[in-house]
């Protein structure tokens, strides 16, 4: 018994690779590997209510997407939703780096006090900003009216216009300081010699910043732009809780459509192609900006 554990202890405490990986390819298989093969399958079939059990449909669900008005408006919505999101995370998140970039001891505590929107569940943010944005009592409501921007009695979640706004608001503060933090930390592994010889050569601040740090930080805005942009695709939190997608189709996420067509109509085919058309986007725009923006791993 002994002399054949002693093949087995020297494999586990030996330098082979494999030990210390069968754990994490058991992660990737059973997490990542096998529900994407299911969905994969899935997306073949569809449930039919009165068998109770999955039929095979062919591509039928996959020829129904090219007739689905639904899922080109939804895809519209997450578009403009990704965008809009992304450009005002990226320039307050770079405003907001560059004023905190400094050594005093009050900015560390500033840069610490950023990450407790982090650690708030987006649901629970979605139900705040609910509140706050609500026509009668919504204290964000109540100070757009004082400053004008609110007209008298208008809801903004019950807006069509204003809807997808109020939806952004919620995920703007909530992820910006995210987006602080990566460009914060790429400030401050910055040198110093290029600043110190625009400094006497007479650049102005701005001449500073153009052709210095973002030259500099491109790489590691490139990765937080990455990070944050696969996350914005997929979408459904603050929709859910602040909108289900209304007033109409104003806010409607591909993903709450995925969702809608999974779990309240019981499309369980349909719904995993919406998924992993939603992934194939994913995929294909972010090796895409890879490939742009000249990321290496």
């Amino acid at each position: 018994m002994n002399v054949t554990a002693r093949p087995a202890r020297r494999f586990v405490v030996s330098d082979h690779p494999l030990p210390w990986l069968l754990p994490l390819i058991a992660i990737l298989v059973v997490f990542t590997i096998f529900p994407l093969i299911y969905n994969i399958w899935l997306s073949f079939h569809e449930f039919a209510p009165r068998e109770r059990a999955l039929e095979y449909v062919g591509g039928e669900n996959w020829a129904r997407l090219w007739d689905d008005s639904r899922f080109w408006q939804s895809l519209g919505v997450t578009f403009l939703y990704f965008i809009i999101a992304l450009a005002f995370e990226l320039a307050l998140g770079m405003g907001i780096a560059l004023l905190l970039d400094s050594d005093e001891p009050s900015f560390g505590i500033l840069r610490g006090l950023l990450t407790m929107t982090l650690v708030v569940p987006p649901a629970i943010v979605g139900m705040m900003y609910l509140l706050m944005e609500d026509p009668q009592f919504g204290v964000l409501s109540h100070f757009l009216r004082m400053t004008g921007v609110l007209g008298p009695g208008t809801p903004i979640l019950a807006t069509p216009e204003l809807a997808l706004a109020g939806v952004l608001l919620a995920e703007i503060w909530q992820w910006t300081p995210f987006m602080v933090l990566i460009l914060l930390a790429g400030l401050r592994a910055l040198p110093t010699e290029p600043y110190e010889a625009a400094m006497i050569d007479g650049a102005s601040s701005f001449q500073t910043f153009v052709r210095l740090t973002l030259p500099m930080m491109s790489k590691v805005i490139a990765i937080a732009v990455l990070i944050r942009g696969i996350d914005l695709f997929r979408v459904f939190d603050y929709v859910f809780v602040m909108t289900s997608g209304g007033p109409g189709t104003a806010t409607y996420t591909l993903s709450l459509y995925a969702w809608q067509q999974t779990f309240s109509f019981i499309k369980w085919g349909y719904g995993a192609t919406l998924s992993l058309v939603t992934l194939a986007i994913i995929l294909v725009l972010a090796n895409l900006f890879i490939k742009l923006a000249k990321v290496r791993w």
